[in-house]
């Protein structure tokens, strides 16, 4: 399928596949672990979405383990 690059993203728990939604969710949160971690490494900050709004994330706030 091709999405449009700005295409709304939609509650992953709504998806029609339910083997995708199964492993989807664990997938996602094992890579923003894996990006936190390699941002600290790197003394890098990283970007989010936190209900609907885009934040940035220190290297210090990582470090610190504020967020």
């Amino acid at each position: 399928m091709n999405y449009p690059v700005n295409a709304p993203i939609g509650d992953i728990s709504a998806a029609d596949a339910p083997e995708f939604v199964r492993g989807a969710l664990a997938a996602l949160k094992r890579a923003a672990g894996e990006a936190r971690r390699i941002a600290i490494e790197t003394d890098t900050g990283i970007v989010v979405v936190r209900g609907g709004t885009t934040v940035f994330i220190s290297a210090q706030q990582l470090h610190e383990g504020q967020v």
